[in-house]
């Protein structure tokens, strides 16, 4: 692994780390913005200056802490959350779940990356619980009345997210060819889903409540500059994108993927697949001239394969609870309940992405 993070030991205060395997390199020591308790300020000083960082982490000979010997922090200030759809598997899967006999995409899929705005107050450094929300549902095949209580289908979803260092000004969309210039590194997503809860509200505004409760991010943020011999062709679109969308294809990771649920592997991908690169995301997110800011967080959506054991949700995983998961502890599960606990895994060759863990509590 090399990454930033910020961490901290028994009575100190949180700054920044470089981890490399399993220790974390002090980076307090070489002023700011290394002393500080977020990674913003150094996510705001572009290109040139992330390169030296990384160069400078790599050759301090500052303290080194072993990684169970610290705590880790949100690695930086969350300013707006958007959360994209940008897996053409996954979104086949969930059309076909959600609007079984018609069309699983809707008209504009292949035509720009659909997404929502998530909450950015209730994104979490990985190995934050996870508590089962409240909302309300309805039965199953029923259309009404609603009933309000604790999530009955509590879902994961393995999503890969970027993070905006550099910020644009308000009316100046960032093209595709733009796109590392303002951002910062990667991270691992998981955006925890109460299927009940999203089915009932989605229509016809998109996920609110079922989708809003918890988002976990990795503690460590993977340098898009160390992500370079892991770039990829994207695969084709069809039709061809919009002007404003073209390129970016060169832009794909090639990062293999793992679920395990209670030291089960329950799946295995890889993030090249994904039909909208990242480029395209950010470019499509600001080409009405919305701007982004330092600590804006960007995610793919469910990264799923067209293989089944590479779905990257339990919805899918299992065809919406119709076909339970088998863990190694001779337990199934067709959705999450109390006491799971669920860790996502990435790695890009010899880099590996920092995990997200989270555990289930009750309502």
């Amino acid at each position: 692994m090399s990454a930033f993070g910020i961490f901290s030991t028994p009575g100190t205060a949180p700054r920044v780390g470089w981890r490399e395997g399993d220790e974390v390199v002090d980076l307090s020591a070489l002023g700011e913005p290394y002393a500080r308790g977020s990674l913003n300020a150094l996510m705001a000083l572009g290109r040139e200056a992330w390169d030296r960082a990384i160069a400078a982490a790599r050759t301090h000979d500052g303290p080194r802490v072993p990684v169970g010997e610290i705590m880790s922090h949100l690695p930086f200030e969350v300013a707006d959350y958007v959360d994209f759809y940008s897996s053409l598997e996954h979104a086949t899967n969930m059309g076909r779940l959600f609007r079984p006999g018609g069309e699983p995409l809707v008209p504009s899929w292949r035509w720009l990356p659909i997404g929502y705005h998530g909450r950015a107050g209730t994104v979490v450094v990985s190995g934050t619980p996870v508590r089962r929300p409240h909302g309300e549902r309805v039965a199953p095949g029923a259309s009404a009345p609603p009933v309000f209580g604790p999530s009955q289908k509590l879902d994961f979803e393995l999503e890969l997210g970027f993070v905006l260092g550099v910020p644009s000004e308000a009316g100046e969309p960032v093209p595709v060819d733009r796109f590392a210039d303002h951002v910062f590194g990667v991270v691992l997503v998981n955006d925890w889903s109460a299927r009940d809860i999203q089915a009932w509200e989605t229509v016809p505004l998109g996920p609110f409540l079922g989708k809003s409760f918890q988002t976990s991010v990795a503690a460590w943020v993977t340098p898009l500059a160390v992500l370079e011999e892991a770039r990829v062709e994207g695969p084709p679109q069809e039709p061809p994108p919009l002007p404003h969308l073209a390129g970016g294809r060169d832009w794909a990771l090639d990062v293999d993927l793992e679920i395990e649920l209670n030291g089960s592997v329950v799946s295995r991908g890889n993030a090249r697949g994904l039909y909208w690169t990242m480029p395209q995301q950010l470019a499509h997110a600001t080409s009405n001239g919305a701007p982004v800011r330092t600590g804006d967080l960007m995610a793919s959506g469910t990264i799923s394969g067209a293989e089944r054991g590479s779905e990257g949700s339990l919805i899918e995983l299992t065809r919406d609870g119709a076909e339970p998961v088998a863990l190694t502890d001779g337990t199934t599960r067709a959705f999450l309940e109390d006491g799971d606990r669920v860790v996502l895994r990435g790695r890009a060759g010899a880099v590996e992405l920092g995990d997200v863990g989270g555990t289930v509590v009750p309502a």
